[in-house]
């Protein structure tokens, strides 16, 4: 019984595999080959993590890291399910990602690691660019650091203790007080 809901958990998740990496360990009698393994896992709804597994073997490298992503994962708001409500910019180490809000019908415009994790996330529609490092283990947790700096409207007027219609309707009249300043 407790595997079976196990299982029906563990199905709702979408993992993609980002990365292996072939190291080799020179003994005596010639190479031992590892394998380091990194995966992303989400639940296309808004929720997504990313993991590290390292084994002799691919398929349990694939493995260790799927269930690493699995107790690592994030919830980030997705404006209309399908895009962030901002743009937003993350980095670690040397690895810088900018994270851009796009309209209906954009797709995924992003790289490699970034694109794979927009995939799980749920996201359908939104603009990405790498700078600096193209390592896929900093791009990744670049995007991530991005993601985390993600607010929705909802929580931006609990923390200023405000209504969220107050909150958008101050929005669109200083939209409109800067279309008219351009003029």
């Amino acid at each position: 019984m407790a595997t079976r809901e196990r299982e029906e958990r563990d199905s709702e998740f979408v993992d993609r595999l980002v990365h292996i990496n072939r190291v080799a360990k020179v003994v005596k009698g010639g190479r031992r080959f590892g394998f380091a393994a990194l995966v992303v896992v989400g639940d296309q709804k808004g929720r997504v993590g990313f993991g590290h597994g390292k084994a002799r073997e691919v398929p349990e490298a694939i493995r260790k890291a799927t269930e690493a992503a699995k107790r690592s994962l994030v919830r980030v708001p997705l404006r209309e399910g399908r895009t962030l409500h901002h743009d937003v910019n993350g980095h670690h180490g040397a690895g810088k990602v900018i994270l851009r809000a796009a309209p209906a019908g954009t797709g995924i415009i992003a790289g490699g690691p970034m694109r794979a994790v927009f995939e799980t996330l749920g996201v359908q529609d939104v603009v990405a660019k790498s700078l600096g490092s193209s390592n896929p283990y900093n791009m990744i947790r670049a995007t991530f650091d991005a993601l985390k700096h993600e607010d929705s409207p909802r929580s931006v007027a609990a923390r200023r203790g405000i209504k969220v219609s107050t909150l958008q309707s101050r929005r669109r009249e200083e939209g409109i007080d800067a279309t008219s300043a351009e003029a």
